[in-house]
């Protein structure tokens, strides 16, 4: 383990502290010994954190497993992943997930499927393909994991398949829906969430195939895009841009917000430790705050640069469906058993996402 303590192959001091810690978190890593473990949407934010994670345990506790990372295009490997491409147990399949899997698809023992348009942006100019990855994309995984006799699948869902909560002043547990439309097109990515999980259990009940969800809530950190569209990323971008930070509506909707640290220690949690055909919310209910006092804590972390907040009457868009929730945190009681919980604070949090793009 000390010969790889340095894990030269990530140069951003700030993620490698994070994958560091991730790695020696008290997990069976030695299930991932001589295993294939396939990941989809590798050019995402929290599939190619969840990669870089799984490479530095498999140098910290030498396993000899393999990463093969399934992208709809190489570029966008190339940005988020580029310390990893010339690492020998790491390769990369270019292929959109939606579509059937070419024949020459590699066996694998382990898939997690994280391949989504996540962002809100998409919802409006891109709701096909936003449903399809969740739906075609999750069928066709399924299948393989069935051929592959595949020993775990993980499907990434949202804290979004909860809809509009019955009860905004209590936290929402994994048996508690709200209403979800579906004939409102921003419904395009909570359905077809809703539809990829009843795949897993339905695959779990008639192949007896173990799937597990996990279902996130407002994860960032280093590594996300600052141009995406969600208003977190937004308040990031003008900190690191030295920008006062404008927000474009009240500012009263309450958010829980997670490191994706925390985050990733809970997604291998749920992959080593998660129930067959069970779901888990991974957040952090205690890091809830507005989006108004969140825009103020990000403005104080730097006092030096003297920046503040300012509030705008939005402009509608056609692009950028917003969410009409006000409210939704997640009960973590159900992880908690697994023996997980977050440990970052919003400040810390930030605090090391603005440096690690500076």
């Amino acid at each position: 383990m000390k010969k790889y303590l340095n894990l030269e192959f990530e140069k951003n001091l700030v993620i490698k502290e994070d994958l560091l810690r991730i790695a020696s978190t008290s997990l069976p890593w030695h299930e991932f010994r001589d295993q294939i473990i396939l990941v989809t949407g590798g050019g995402g934010f929290l599939a190619a954190y969840l990669i870089k994670s799984i490479l530095a345990a498999n140098l910290l506790y030498d396993l000899n497993c393999r990463v093969v990372c399934v992208v709809r295009r190489n570029a966008s490997v190339e940005k988020r992943l580029a310390s990893c491409i010339n690492l020998p147990e790491f390769s990369i399949i270019e292929h959109d997930i939606s579509l059937p899997l070419p024949a020459n698809f590699p066996r694998v023992d382990i898939i997690i499927h994280a391949a989504s348009q996540a962002s809100p942006k998409y919802y409006g100019t891109d709701p096909v393909g936003t449903l399809s990855a969740n739906t075609m994309g999750t069928l066709y995984l399924l299948q393989h994991a069935v051929t592959s006799k595949a020993q775990r699948f993980l499907f990434f869902s949202s804290g979004e398949v909860y809809g509009i909560p019955l009860n905004s002043d209590q936290f929402v547990s994994e048996s508690d829906y709200g209403s979800l439309d579906p004939m409102n097109v921003r419904s395009c990515y909570a359905e077809s969430k809703r539809m990829g999980e009843t795949m897993c259990v339905s695959w779990a009940h008639q192949y007896g195939l173990h799937t597990s969800v996990v279902r996130p809530f407002h994860t960032y950190g280093p590594g996300m895009a600052l141009d995406d569209g969600r208003v977190f990323a937004d308040f990031v971008s003008d900190v690191v841009a030295l920008k006062n930070i404008i927000v474009k509506s009240d500012g009263m909707a309450k958010r829980p917000f997670c490191y994706i640290a925390d985050a990733i220690t809970a997604f291998l949690t749920v992959l080593f430790r998660g129930g067959k055909a069970e779901a888990y919310n991974v957040g952090n209910p205690e890091a809830e705050t507005t989006i108004r006092d969140l825009a103020t804590t990000l403005t104080s972390l730097f006092p030096e640069r003297n920046l503040k907040t300012q509030f705008e009457v939005p402009i509608a868009s056609n692009s950028y469906l917003k969410s009409s929730i006000m409210r939704s945190c997640p009960s973590i009681n159900k992880i908690n058993g697994l023996n997980w919980k977050p440990t970052t604070s919003i400040e810390d949090g930030f605090r090391r996402t603005i440096l690690s793009f500076e």
